[in-house]
């Protein structure tokens, strides 16, 4: 199967570039997995930042962001109820991706992750064959994830030092390996990281119909489980279901927004700029339980950490 096709070439195939998403040789092997990976657990950026609770204020963008591959949007299409509840299956999805990280050692949280796509698999509208567990789809989800928690820090938070980001990429290795997949999509390094993201929106991700839905209001969303009891939902639904996409389309980064042909208005740009600074100045009263999302807290409290 191969849906890594440049979208100026037809069926031709990717161009040769200084990395091609679909060449092993130029990404990890499982050799190089302990010299390059870094510790997770306590004191390790991904356990600090990677439950902090701003970053639901990326996860539309995450969702668009991975939407973009097309195995991953064929996928939803055909297996998930996406056009039914979208912002639900992003809450349903979260949890678990925050358990690779935060769950208790042996509990192989990853290993569920994965095996929960095992049966997800069919064709897509040209006939190619897709499967979820595709490598390098389920290797560029993961990229949205390990890069959500640098923008959030950007946009909200504390942006971090180009040696932070290097630190937090080398912690990403080690939390991809615990799905127990082929290392071969892996960059070796942030550098190495960088030009796998800019060749991935160059000759590999589409505007799916999915990411597409991602950008626009579902006044039909259903209230996503466990978040709100339903009379608050329907009071706050005509908000959130506008809000939702709006945040989604005014981060994504350019190449993302390019590829989806948005545009942010100079509204939108004071908007975000006076949501940005809302946020960084509230930052401090927040109570530090409810800084940390429950995955993490719960990770916390079980090691004596809160």
């Amino acid at each position: 199967m191969s849906v890594a096709v440049d979208r100026r070439a037809g069926n031709a195939g990717l161009r040769p570039g200084p990395w091609d998403p679909r060449v092993g040789d130029r990404g990890l092997t499982a050799d190089e997995l302990d010299e390059l990976g870094l510790p997770l657990g306590p004191g390790s950026l991904t356990w600090d930042l990677l439950g902090d609770v701003r970053s639901i204020l990326l996860a539309q963008r995450a969702g668009i962001l991975q939407n973009l591959h097309p195995v991953i949007s064929q996928a939803l299409v055909d297996q998930s109820n996406v056009w039914r509840d979208p912002l639900g299956r992003l809450m349903r999805s979260a949890g678990p991706i925050l358990g690779v990280v935060y769950d208790a050692e042996g509990a192989d949280t990853g290993g569920t992750v994965r095996d929960v796509h095992r049966g997800v698999r069919g064709r897509d509208p040209a006939g190619r064959s897709y499967h979820a567990l595709d490598p390098e789809a389920f290797y560029w989800a993961h990229a949205t994830f390990f890069e959500s928690q640098i923008a959030t820090q950007r946009l909200f938070g504390t942006p971090l030092s180009v040696e932070q980001e290097e630190q937090l990429y080398r912690e990403s290795i080690t939390w991809y390996a615990r799905y127990g997949l082929s290392l071969r999509p892996v960059p070796r390094t942030y550098e190495a990281f960088r030009v796998y993201w800019a060749a991935m929106f160059e000759r590999v991700l589409q505007a799916t119909p999915v990411a597409r839905y991602g950008l626009r209001p579902i006044p039909h969303q259903p209230s996503p489980e466990g978040l709100l009891p339903d009379p608050l939902w329907w009071l706050t639904r005509p908000a959130v279901v506008h809000a939702v996409p709006w945040l989604g389309r005014v981060t994504l980064p350019r190449e993302a927004r390019r590829l989806l042909g948005v545009r942010r208005s100079p509204g939108d740009l004071v908007a975000l700029h006076a949501l940005r600074a809302s946020v960084r100045r509230s930052w401090p009263l927040v109570p530090e339980p409810q800084r940390r999302a429950a995955r993490a807290r719960a990770a916390d409290r079980r090691l004596g950490l809160a």
